[in-house]
C-alpha cells in the first residue's frame, strides 16, 4: 500500500505525544480552484460564509504604541494584527497552540519561505519508523503556502506563522504551538511583512 503524506501525518498524530513542529492532523481539505496567479500549487479557497464575520481580513481600529510592521498575536481572541500605524491594523483569523503547546513572548521574523517543506523532528522520526524525513511542498503540506520563522536572540524558536491544509481549525486551539492561518490570508500577510519585523505573542 502506498502511504501518502497525509497518511503519515494522521498516523503520527495517533502516537503518544502526537505531532509537534507545527504539523496538522485530520482530514485533508477538499480541492478547489485558485484565484492566485503565479502560485506553484493550487490554493484551496475557503467559504468565508461558513466562518464568523470577523474571520474576514480587514483593516480595523487598533491603537498601539508598536511600530508599523509589528505583528501582534492575540492568542485569546485567535486573531493576528499587523500594525499599520495611525491607530490601524490589518486583522487576520488564526489557530493557536493547544493546551501544553502554547508559546508567548517577543520574537523577530528572521526567515520567510514560499511553499515550504516540512521536516519532522528526530523525536517524530523515532516514533514513526519509515516516516519520510521531509514532507515536500504542496497543498497537503502541514505548513501550507507560506511560513514565517520566529527567532529569539538569533536562535530559531521552532515556532512559525504559517498556512494550513486544515482551514476548519482556524479560530481554535489546535496547533502544536505555531500560528496557523488560512492559506490565502498567510499569502497576504507574507507580502506585507519584512525580515526583522517584531512579533509579539500575547
Amino acid at each position: 500500500m502506498r502511504i501518502t503524506t497525509i497518511t503519515w501525518i494522521v498516523l503520527f498524530s495517533l502516537l503518544p505525544g502526537g505531532l509537534g513542529g507545527c504539523a496538522n492532523t485530520g482530514h485533508p481539505a477538499s480541492a478547489g480552484a485558485s484565484h492566485f496567479s503565479g502560485e506553484r500549487y493550487p490554493v484551496r479557497l475557503i467559504n468565508r460564509a461558513r466562518f464568523p464575520a470577523d474571520f474576514v481580513v480587514a483593516d480595523v481600529n487598533y491603537p498601539s504604541g508598536e511600530a508599523r510592521g509589528t505583528i501582534i498575536v492575540d492568542t485569546g481572541a485567535s486573531k493576528l494584527f499587523l500594525i499599520e500605524g495611525d491607530g490601524k491594523a490589518r486583522r487576520y483569523a488564526i489557530a493557536v497552540g493547544k493546551a501544553g503547546y502554547a508559546w508567548k513572548g517577543a520574537a523577530d521574523l528572521q526567515r520567510k519561505t514560499e511553499w515550504p517543506s516540512w521536516y519532522p523532528t528526530d523525536e517524530m522520526l523515532a516514533q514513526a519508523p519509515g516516516m519520510p524525513d521531509t514532507i515536500p511542498p504542496g497543498p497537503d503540506n502541514p505548513l501550507g503556502a507560506r511560513a514565517m520563522y520566529l527567532y529569539v536572540n538569533g536562535k530559531d524558536t521552532l515556532y512559525r506563522i504559517h498556512g494550513t491544509s486544515e482551514p476548519w481549525t482556524i479560530g481554535t486551539k489546535a496547533s502544536s504551538g505555531c500560528i496557523r492561518m488560512f492559506n490565502e490570508d498567510v499569502i497576504d500577510l507574507y507580502a506585507r511583512t519584512r525580515i526583522g519585523a517584531k512579533v509579539i505573542v500575547e
